[in-house]
């Protein structure tokens, strides 16, 4: 077997020995391993530092995905056209009704210029969602988005594998 350093033939005292036993090739050895770690502790320090803001901004991010993902190929909810550049449009807006901010009853594949431009185009996203997901789902949803909610760190931890999970069933 050849050592991983310094290039030379050595035959390995344990299973899986990838450097010589020479100082200089032991010392990269140690340096590669103490990298190695230090990766591992970086990631777990990075993980358990991560607020809540981060979390949600981050499962916004795959959740929206998701929205566009499923309704790849569909008109937007606002204006029954195919959109230039798809969004995933909430009815309740994101910011004020965190109950419903995840909720995929609420969410639709809506173009740039409604979502953006309009402000969500709120009339005609109410009477197409009405006709799309019923009418008592409407009101369910509206009942959903008055309450008061806050999502704890593992909840949006969840929700992101989740997603992550229901994107990779698309592809």
């Amino acid at each position: 077997m050849k050592c991983k350093n310094c290039k030379e033939k050595f035959e390995p005292i344990k299973f899986l020995q990838k450097y010589c036993l020479k100082d200089e090739c032991v010392r990269v050895w140690v340096e590669s391993e103490k990298a190695k770690q230090w990766k591992v502790k970086k990631q777990k320090m990075k993980n358990d530092l991560e607020t809540t803001q981060e979390l949600i901004k981050a499962t916004q991010i795959i959740f929206n995905k998701y929205i566009r993902l499923r309704d790849k190929g569909q008109v937007c909810i606002s204006c029954q056209k195919k959109p230039l550049k798809e969004n995933a449009g909430h009815y309740f807006n994101a910011n004020n009704h965190w109950n419903v901010r995840f909720n995929e009853l609420n969410v639709h594949l809506q173009c740039e210029h409604c979502n953006t431009y309009l402000s969500g185009n709120l009339i005609e996203y109410q009477r197409n969602l009405i006709h799309k997901i019923g009418i008592e789902s409407y009101h369910e949803l509206e009942v959903e988005a008055r309450k008061t909610r806050k999502f704890t760190k593992d909840e949006l931890k969840e929700l992101i594998n989740t997603y992550k999970n229901k994107i990779k069933e698309f592809k």
